[in-house]
């Protein structure tokens, strides 16, 4: 499990994976996650089809992907980068609901844009994370 931080702990946890450091993280996605990892975000209702659709990977490119068994590096990275908004709003919300609700209600702080429809670029990303940062400090509601 990656020792880094609570919320890193919590993207080990996501992804079902038992990586001890970044670096072998880093190594797992430039050789591609399993297929499977999607899969168990959608069964922990973390994520929904149409959402892994707009955010990591198209519905047809995925099935493609199947059938390989694991993600390109670029899906990988978007991937992780998803589980790890996800995992930064639940250690945030302290609430695995809480963070769903929040991640898909639209705010004027993003532009009137729901957080994770924000995720298909990392620029959106970094911007839901700075909102969480300031969320987890009280300077945004």
């Amino acid at each position: 499990m990656l020792q880094t931080s609570s919320s890193a702990n919590l993207v080990d946890r996501i992804l079902g994976t038992k990586l001890e450091t970044a670096a072998e993280l880093i190594h797992a996605v430039r050789v591609g996650l399993p297929v499977t990892t999607i899969d168990a975000l959608i069964g922990a209702d973390r994520i929904t089809t149409a959402e892994v659709d707009h955010v990591i990977v198209p519905r047809k490119t995925l099935a493609n992907r199947k059938r390989i068994g694991t993600l390109t590096p670029d899906q990988s990275d978007r991937l992780l980068r998803v589980v790890r908004v996800i995992a930064l709003a639940e250690e945030t919300f302290r609430s695995k609901d809480k963070a769903s609700i929040w991640l898909r209600r639209k705010t004027t702080a993003l532009t009137d844009q729901a957080p994770l429809d924000m995720l298909d670029t990392n620029e959106g990303a970094h911007q839901v994370e700075v909102l969480l940062g300031r969320i987890r400090h009280g300077l945004a509601a």
